[in-house]
């Protein structure tokens, strides 16, 4: 198949204009999943998606669901690797709809302040663009050959803007069919800047957790009631404070006792980034990081876990003043976790520190938002280094290893249910606006995009 490279990167430049036309047609069906006004649009999505699935040579289905359904799509068997490629179908709402510049659905090929070409349309970027440029590089890859140069699956989702809770069961009852691949392949992420691609090797996890804690038995005047009757604000506010430490280290019992130390040769990677801290902080209105202390702003987004507070409610919050002592007060905590944590470890963690801190006629009530162990590949492995060269030949500058500082759940469900690595290769750019108004994929990241699939398909056949 390697002999055959150059000409299959002929035939994706020279079928450019047509393929922005098929994604065009993707980019106009409102799939938005979280609204159950837009279910036809999903499917009409689904649909569609099979249809040009089949049209280069895939045996595909929608399979139903619950909510959206899921696309299957397998390929002919070739020798070597097997890859099971995953992106979702589904998008954002687009509110506030006054903020957008021209039709979110009715997709733009506009020219930013720098020059660049970008596709501007909801979904361009995350995550109808990157799947695409994997569906147009098998495309280009049949038409010249008449085959792929590995045995390709794909697995494409319609509720991931919506929380995907009907994928996790479908792996499970195809479990066999999908845990035939080597590897997983997932067009979600971005690259490190506009000349360097990048596969993301490390994902944090995830535990969410809400507490309510009662002390009266209902709100209080706080004249008749103050220093009396305990204030759940004040408890509250004592937990959340004790939490963590004046050096900004996490403190519960345990916390960091599955946490590894990244190795120098991947610190060494990191520190050839070129990573601004300053600027980086800059783009929050900040200067001065926190976390902690002894830690860079990098090895903490990639490769230490935390523990934030993402929302606080309790008492009178609405115009004016009201003296009064809460019965109620509660919060909503998260931990992202790195590889080796366990979620349920974590959980119980914090639950007991919390507990141990509540007076005997005040409660506590916890409520679980779910959990997810982070992901980390091996950053020696084959399909790794298979795939590392392919973005390198293509972009003219070594690709780097990255790590994440969010969660990709899916990635976590490939390890748990079908004990497969996943390599995160996407061409996205920070400033892609996804989920925002004006969302945009540049035209680059596209064509490219759909090039470096192609290099990396011959490189894993390799």
């Amino acid at each position: 198949m390697s002999g055959h490279l150059d000409a299959v990167l002929a035939r994706v430049d020279a079928g450019l204009e047509q393929s922005l036309e098929r994604l065009y047609a993707l980019l106009r069906i409102k799939s938005i999943s979280t609204d159950s006004a837009y279910k036809a649009e999903c499917q009409r999505a689904a649909d569609w998606i099979v249809g040009e699935l089949k049209g280069i040579g895939f045996a595909a289905e929608a399979h139903a669901t619950p909510g959206h359904p899921v696309v299957w799509a397998k390929g002919a068997a070739q020798e070597g690797p097997h890859v099971l490629f995953y992106a979702h179908y589904d998008v954002q709402p687009v509110d506030p709809l006054n903020l957008w510049r021209s039709d979110p659905f009715e997709p733009t090929l506009a020219t930013d302040a720098h020059g660049r070409k970008i596709i501007v349309a909801r979904g361009a970027s995350d995550d109808k663009g990157q799947m695409m440029t994997f569906i147009e590089a098998c495309r280009a890859w049949q038409a010249v050959t008449g085959s792929l140069p590995v045995t390709v699956s794909l697995m494409l989702e319609g509720e991931e803007e919506s929380g995907g809770k009907n994928l996790p069961p479908f792996m499970e009852a195809h479990k066999t069919e999908l845990g035939a691949a080597d590897i997983a392949l997932v067009c979600d992420t971005d690259m490190w800047n506009r000349q360097t691609p990048s596969i993301t090797t490390m994902l944090r996890g995830m535990v969410g957790e809400e507490i309510e804690i009662t002390c009266a038995d209902k709100d209080l005047h706080s004249g008749m009631f103050g220093n009396a009757a305990r204030n759940p604000n004040q408890l509250l506010a004592e937990i959340i404070a004790s939490l963590r430490a004046p050096d900004g280290r996490v403190t519960l019992p345990g916390f960091y006792d599955d946490v590894a130390e990244v190795s120098p040769e991947i610190k060494a990677q990191w520190q050839g980034l070129g990573f601004d801290e300053a600027a980086y902080m800059a783009q929050a209105g900040l200067s001065i990081p926190a976390g902690e202390a002894d830690r860079s702003v990098l090895e903490m987004l990639w490769a230490r876990p935390t523990c934030e507070i993402n929302g606080m409610i309790g008492g009178y919050t609405g115009d004016g003043f009201k003296t009064v002592i809460p019965a109620k007060a509660s919060a909503k905590i998260s931990f992202r976790l790195v590889s080796g944590m366990v979620p349920e470890k974590i959980r119980d963690a914090f639950r007991k520190h919390v507990e141990a801190m509540i007076p005997a006629d005040c409660s506590v009530r916890f409520t679980s938002h779910g959990g997810a162990p982070a992901i980390t590949v091996p950053s020696d492995g084959t399909y790794l280094q298979q795939a590392l060269r392919g973005l390198s030949d293509e972009w003219g500058t070594p690709a780097v290893i990255t790590g994440s500082g969010g969660s990709i759940p899916v990635a976590g469900d490939f390890k748990r249910i079908l004990g497969l690595d996943t390599l995160l290769i996407g061409f996205a750019q920070i400033d892609d606006a996804i989920h925002s108004p004006n969302e945009k994929y540049d035209l680059d990241s596209y064509h490219r995009g759909i090039r470096s699939w192609v290099r990396i398909l011959a490189a894993l056949a390799v």
